[in-house]
């Protein structure tokens, strides 16, 4: 049994190690492709936000829509490189958090912009997914791990 436990302790020390460095970096790498792909589409399309803009919650819906719609596509592809190389992981995941949810607010629900059956889902998901980045960071394969260990050494 002594010899069980060994294991299984081994096991889960190096799965731990692994962890701290990969663990994080596969939500990032996942949200970082999405967000690329939604900022690119506005980049290289015509701003529809006029179309939604009466649904946009307060403040967003009293910016005019082509600011909003320059903000929402930065945000979406500088968003999605920091992800990847985990810079600023929080700040961004702060900030496309609120670019979800304005999204979920005036886009998803019920305007024709359903990924899925009721448009829930997927934004849901996101925000999920931004949560352990947001309360733990980006892990230790990343460039603000290696800017902290850098600047707090010192």
């Amino acid at each position: 049994m002594n010899a069980i436990v060994n294991v299984y302790t081994r096991l889960t020390t190096r799965l731990d190690q692994a962890g701290s460095y990969l663990g994080l970096l596969g939500i990032r790498l996942l949200l970082a492709w999405e967000f690329w792909e939604a900022g690119v589409q506005k980049f290289t399309g015509e701003n529809w936000f006029i179309n939604v803009q009466e649904n946009f919650p307060f403040p967003f819906n009293i910016v005019p829509v082509d600011i909003s719609w320059f903000l929402a596509t930065w945000s979406e592809l500088l968003g999605a490189v920091a992800l990847v190389i985990g810079l600023g992981t929080r700040f961004f995941s702060v900030s496309l958090i609120i670019l979800t949810i304005v999204a979920w607010v005036s886009v998803h629900s019920g305007n024709g912009y359903n990924v899925c059956d009721n448009g829930y889902k997927l934004p849901l998901m996101y925000l999920v997914m931004f949560v352990p980045l947001l309360l733990s960071g980006p892990g230790k394969l990343s460039l603000d791990h290696w800017l902290a260990r850098r600047f707090m050494a010192n």
